[in-house]
């Protein structure tokens, strides 16, 4: 018999519903008359049950009338028993079940209302399909055979459902092959029970890719079927094949290989060397070559009046196939100028005549003017770099082909490629639904960041300060304001000439359009301040400083009244008026930080007249994408998908294919390189503004890529299918996999090895280190100007996108990256602890012939002591070379298991996901600020265990212990006599045979010198 499988992974973002700001949530399952759920979760809005619910079929061919009907209800206790409150729905068509498991991903569906008053939010994610023999369910790993109990509909009332005896199951998640390991059976005494311990190892359901869209929803949702289906996703046949590890001996799990990179073999002309003969594929080389139909619509002449009323409003409609783009029409115009381009992809042209017609715009039905006919077949190819085809003129033709008297157009019909120059702002057959407004929101483009530089102001002193209370002595401070940055000094303590001698750093950006707001205010008391005065400056007069030259010589400055200054700063002449001293200039030598310094892909100095030449190219084809989420199934559609890369100050941005989930862009970059060790950041965006959305939507992240330039080899493609990693409230999501080729071409051999040596920064941070409490807020303001800056070109870049590129929120506490970052300071250690341990076993004669070894090469070191250098650095050669076989062959990628990802609790994402200051209730943040006191707790003694060690040793010669200081420098004298006169070989030798003894001659207690440090004294006693 055929069974329907339902798991039921988890759910995220639920309705609270027990009047607490909670839930107790199950799922309640129904199909074909057969109701089954799942275990209650208590107090938790994003539950994780992992159970998979087993439904008989009874007629497969009758499974396309029937409906999955999932239901998500609150469990609500009280005297009375049992009440159920609902929580939302999903129904999912039987057309749409998968016939087998390996077919089948897990989805995300929206929680779909029962009435017009629900009150309902949140989704479900479920994977849904058919089995075909039964035997290969009967060990589910949750439940089986659950027994069905009737509910009163009505009521709500329900009873617990029982289940017959199964067998207790333990799950193994850390790997993912569905391999039985080890089946145990066991009888008790009593020979009533029988108990059998099934270890399985599956997937955690983290993680998987759609292969395609999620079935569509009956009833809730109201669309039909996707427009287009993504490839499935691809088989790694040789991790499925992986042996599945013991059960007295587990391994540590490998990573996931849906997280791991696949590499491809795209036919691009860079890989192909340039075969075939076709030297046009020679311009765009790391991406596949696409051919476009394009229309240019230059204008048109002595059109025909149409209407009564002697007007005509004309428009142009270009038709080829199912495809049809129009012109902006043109009010009472008969010689209208339109200057538009048109691409039609040839792989999607679906007839051979082009026709291009004119019509005039009518309140009713749009009046024919004329057409010209083109036959595809027979229209130019044009190959850059040559000029563009040059517009012709043509006679307009009625419906039967016949030219009128009146009316002629001026076109331009040609085949190209995607690197004509009419390709970025063309209207393309990929947003034919796409209005002329909002057609900017999908066109490519390139965008520069602003030059951004720190303003430095020392705030030296003010005299003569006036208070508007002449009876009380102000408590003066200097606030500073550059845009939106305000930074103020320390308060001066009752004076009127006020000393502060403070340095004020800020980020200012070209154009210098902005002024410097210095105001004197008088602290009054709590909240209430005074102003006393104030100076504005231009940043554009702002002198500049490169390198470590000496700083401009400071000014006073007069301080002019508010009330004049809120007047536009009209002057009038004072006999008297307080002043400022201050030093300000604009710091050129330095390179503004807008990233993280670990992944920065700029560090050029702010001055052009200090930068390098550059050493290289750097070369990216965005070729396409699979298996993209669906974003927007409540709109009815799938994904419209676009990419931002970003290096040093130039981002792109590619065009916006809509309603796909495998779109390709096949659209090439270029970057020169300044330094090697810089990352490239490329990411994958939903575009929520190309159909006309409000200005407050927001572009949603599909994921991002990250590239070391220095881990790529020169001259070498690189193509990869990367995976879309989003770290989401609810876990861990594979959003979808970006194909990419990269090229790094190196220029300057000589200047680039030369780079290795040079400072990672430019000279003045280590000249003149900017304090590093104040680094991140630069950063921060840095990062806003460059997301306001870019969020007002057009295309707007939007704020959001720009965040996610500069990981704004890096910085922020999260107890799962503090975790990673504390696994990868063990993995270093283990490194030594392997030395520590290889020398343990030498010293305890663990392999005998390795501990003669070491100690003829000991003898012959210390006999000839000029060698131990050069057999240090022929080890390291040596070992160099041999992990040369062991090279990395792929580009480095987003490390989930480094990352701690995989793993993390959901507590700890939704702490790392709040906002800050934190919005949660006060119970939550009191259970975090315990569980971060606990881990501070330990830190704590560690980096007190480590304080006592460095005063132990400090206490060797302070006298703290009088006897033991005693004992040390006796001892130490008669080291260094027993040292003077003896050779230092014979020293060398007696202390190595003495440490390399063999162990019947140890002692397992520790030695003296262990035992008399661990007695000397630390400051460990003398704290409160």
């Amino acid at each position: 018999m055929n069974k329907l499988v339902v798991e039921v992974i988890d759910a995220y973002d639920l309705m609270p519903k027990d009047g607490q700001g909670s839930a107790s949530p199950f799922v309640e399952v129904e199909f074909d008359e057969q109701r089954q759920r799942t275990q209650i979760k208590h107090k938790d809005l994003n539950p994780s049950w992992h159970e998979k619910l087993v439904f008989n079929v009874n007629n497969p061919r009758d499974l396309s009338n029937k409906i999955v009907d999932v239901t998500v209800y609150n469990d609500r206790k009280d005297s009375h028993g049992h009440h159920k409150n609902f929580l939302g729905r999903v129904r999912i068509s039987g057309v749409y079940l998968l016939s087998s498991e390996s077919a089948s991903t897990v989805q995300r569906y929206p929680l779909d209302k029962r009435g017009l008053f629900s009150h309902i939010k949140g989704d479900i994610e479920l994977k849904l399909y058919l089995v075909h023999d039964a035997t290969s369910h009967q060990a589910e790993p949750v439940r089986a055979n659950p027994t069905i109990i009737p509910e009163n509909e009505e009521t709500g009332h329900f009873q617990e459902t029982q289940f017959q005896e199964t067998p207790f199951q333990e799950i193994n998640t850390n790997n993912f092959d569905e391999e039985e390991i080890k089946v145990q059976g066991k009888k008790k005494k009593n020979k009533k029970e029988q108990e059998v311990r099934t270890f399985h190892s599956i997937g955690t359901g983290t993680g998987n890719t759609p292969s395609s869209a999620p079935p569509p929803m009956s009833g809730g949702m109201g669309f039909s079927a996707m427009k287009e289906k993504a490839p499935g996703v691809e088989t790694r046949a040789d991790f499925a094949k992986a042996a599945a590890p013991s059960v007295m001996h587990m391994q540590m799990p490998r990573q996931n290989p849906e997280f791991m990179l696949v590499e491809t073999s795209p036919p691009l002309a860079a890989r192909l060397r340039y075969r075939g003969g076709d030297k046009t594929s020679t311009t765009y080389d790391l991406v596949e070559q696409m051919h476009f139909l394009y229309v240019n619509v230059v204008k048109a002449k002595d059109l025909p009046v149409m209407d009564i009323s002697g007007s005509l409003d004309p428009y142009v409609e270009v038709k080829l196939g199912n495809y049809k783009g129009l012109t902006k029409h043109l009010e009472k115009n008969q010689n209208p100028v339109w200057n538009q381009i048109f691409a039609f992809s040839k792989e999607r042209v679906q007839s051979n005549l082009l026709e291009v017609t004119v019509k005039d715009k009518d309140i009713g039905k749009d009046d024919f003017v004329g057409k010209v006919v083109f036959d595809v077949l027979e229209i130019p190819l044009r190959f850059p770099p040559d000029s563009p085809l040059a517009p012709q003129w043509y006679k307009l033709a009625d419906k039967k082909g016949q030219k009128i008297k009146h009316g002629e157009i001026m076109l331009a019909v040609w085949m190209g490629t995607q690197a004509d120059e009419s390709f970025p702002e063309a209207w393309h057959s990929d947003a034919h639904n796409i209005s002329h407004s909002n057609m900017a929101n999908t066109r490519s483009k390139v965008y520069f960041s602003p030059k951004l530089y720190y303003l430095r102001i020392h705030v030296i002193e003010a005299q003569d300060l006036v208070p508007h209370d002449k009876g009380r002595i102000p408590d003066p401070y200097a606030k500073v304001i550059l845009g939106n940055q305000i930074r103020p000094t320390r308060p001066a303590q009752r004076t009127v000439n006020p000393v502060w001698d403070e340095e004020l750093m800020f980020v200012a950006s070209e154009p210098f359009e902005d002024y410097i707001i210095i105001s004197v205010e008088d602290r009054i008391g709590p909240g209430k301040d005074e102003i006393l005065g104030l100076v504005r400056i231009p940043v554009r007069d702002v002198p500049q400083r490169f390198e470590t030259g000496k700083p401009p010589d400071p000014r006073w400055l007069s301080l002019q009244k508010h009330s004049f200054a809120e007047q536009g700063g009209e002057k009038r002449k004072e006999k008297f008026a307080s002043r400022i001293f201050l030093r300000f200039f604009l710091e050129a030598g330095y390179h503004v930080l807008d990233e993280s310094t670990h992944f920065s892909s700029d560090l050029q100095p702010s001055s052009k007249h200090l930068r390098k030449q550059s050493i290289g190219i750097l070369e990216i084809g965005i070729l396409s994408a699979k298996n993209l989420q669906p974003m927007k199934i409540k709109e009815g559609k799938t994904t419209d998908a676009y990419c931002v890369a970003k290096y040093g100050n130039k981002w792109v941005r590619t065009r916006t294919l809509l309603d796909t989930l495998s779109p390709r862009w096949n659209e090439q970059y270029t970057w020169e390189v300044y330094d090697p060790c810089t990352v490239i950041t490329i990411g994958v965006f939903d575009n929520a503004h190309a159909n006309g959305s409000k200005d407050d939507a927001r572009d949603q992240k599909i994921g991002k890529v990250r590239v070391r330039l220095s881990t790529l080899e020169t001259d070498r493609v690189y193509t990869h299918y990367y995976p879309l990693l989003v770290l989401t409230p609810s876990g861990l999501k594979k959003q979808g996999e970006l194909h990419l080729a990269l090229r790094f071409t190196c220029i300057a051999w000589a200047n680039m090895l030369v780079q290795y040596g040079r400072p990672l920064l430019p000279k003045m941070h280590y000249v003149n280190p900017i304090p590093v409490r104040h680094i991140d807020w630069l950063r921060h303001q840095a990062m806003q100007i460059v997301a306001a800056r870019l969020q007002r070109a057009e295309p707007p870049l939007r704020r959001e996108v720009v965040e996610y590129m500069l990981d704004v929120d890096y910085h922020m506490w999260s107890l799962r990256r503090s975790k990673a970052n504390f696994h990868r300071i063990m993995s270093l250690l283990s490194g030594v602890g392997v030395v520590c341990k290889w020398f343990n076993d030498i010293c305890y004669w663990r392999n005998p012939i390795t501990t003669c070894l070491v100690h003829v090469l000991f003898l012959i070191l210390v006999c000839y002591p000029e060698l131990i250098l050069p057999t240090i650095f022929l080890y390291l050669f040596v070992i160099g070379i041999w992990n040369y076989r062991f090279k990395p062959k792929h580009p480095p990628h987003m490390d989930v298991r480094l990352s701690q990802a995989d793993s993390v609790h959901p507590d700890e994402l939704d702490e790392e996901f709040d906002t800050f200051p934190t919005t949660k209730p006060s119970d939550i943040v009191r259970m975090r600020y315990d569980r971060l006191r606990s881990i501070a707790g330990r830190v704590q003694t560690v980096v007190g265990d480590l304080a006592s060690q460095g005063e132990r040793a400090q206490a060797i010669l302070s006298w703290r212990d009088p006897r033991a200081t005693a004992i040390f420098i006796i001892f130490s004298l008669i080291w260094a006599v027993f040292i003077y006169i003896t050779p230092f070989q014979v020293v060398a030798v007696l202390f190595g045979l003495y440490w390399l003894r063999h162990p019947r001659l140890r002692s397992k207690l520790p030695s003296v010198p262990v035992n008399f440090f661990k007695r000397l004294p630390s400051k460990a006693d003398m704290l409160l």
